[in-house]
């Protein structure tokens, strides 16, 4: 059974920002024009890894919070904020598991591919008295790390993730590696569930589509490391190997670096207490 550890994302932080597709303004603009966003209230962002969620909202909220159990995911998220000036967010070490840490109440609480990482009920709870009244809580289903399948009218090819994922299991072995675990079943679903025990209303779902965006040999590299299936720790002393053999890979497919891909809907899902 898998249980959360330290090393979940080790070494992945470097990577992070330059791997994943950022989200889009349009993102925040949905969320703006639904929840009537005005600059004031408070923003939590749970799981926050370097910020890409909580520096996006910030500018909707008198204060954005940001908080991730690792120390060099928030490290990259304050780097990042210094260097979009962003002056209006922290970012907190701590597991969602310990809140409300005395952190306050808050009129948003988001989740963006993080929620199936913590122990969802007991988080689900303590979450609900975080929130003012009429305030909400957010799960942003998206997947940042490669696209979709329809390569259809792409102008350059997309990058070979069937292969990119063969490659990394010859290395790991065939069950996905998290931290110092495996999941042999993948992370939890049933999150609606979760939600309607712990006495949420809804959902309003809010639908973001996707878009064709470019992508560097690097950033494709550094879409691998990003992910738990792939953190540089894992390879060990093989690391330099993989990176090698990924971008001879990648130069099989694109021998000039570029790449692109038409990345999915994204999901905006709003609870109500």
């Amino acid at each position: 059974m898998w249980s959360w550890d330290e090393t979940l994302y080790a070494g992945s932080a470097a990577y992070y920002l330059r791997g994943r597709f950022p989200y889009p303004q349009e993102l925040a603009d949905a969320l703006r024009a639904e929840l009537a966003l005005d600059g004031t209230g408070r923003l939590l962002d749970v799981g926050c890894g370097p910020g890409p969620l909580t520096l996006l909202l910030a500018p909707l909220f008198e204060q954005a919070v940001g908080v991730d159990a690792d120390a060099a995911m928030l490290e990259a998220a304050r780097l990042e904020a210094k260097r979009r000036r962003v002056a209006n967010a922290e970012f907190v070490e701590l597991r969602a598991e310990e809140l409300p840490a005395g952190l306050g109440r808050f009129r948003l609480v988001s989740f963006a591919q993080s929620f199936h990482w913590m122990d969802r009920r007991l988080v689900a709870g303590r979450v609900k008295m975080m929130l003012e009244p009429h305030g909400r809580w957010l799960h942003v289903w998206a997947t940042t790390t490669h696209g979709v399948d329809d390569h259809e009218s792409l102008p350059a090819p997309a990058p070979p993730h069937d292969r990119i994922g063969d490659l990394v299991r010859s290395y790991l072995g065939p069950v996905r590696r998290a931290g110092q675990g495996t999941l042999p079943e993948g992370t939890p679903a049933h999150e609606e569930e979760i939600m309607v025990g712990a006495g949420y209303s809804g959902p309003t779902r809010l639908v973001i589509p996707g878009r064709v965006v470019e992508r560097t040999e690097d950033e494709v590299v550094a879409s691998v490391f990003s992910r738990s299936s792939g953190a540089p720790h894992l390879f060990g002393e093989r690391l330099g190997q993989f990176d090698a053999e990924l971008r001879a890979l990648l130069r099989e497919t694109a021998p000039d670096g570029r790449f692109s891909e038409r990345t999915r809907d994204i999901e905006l899902v709003l609870w109500s207490v």
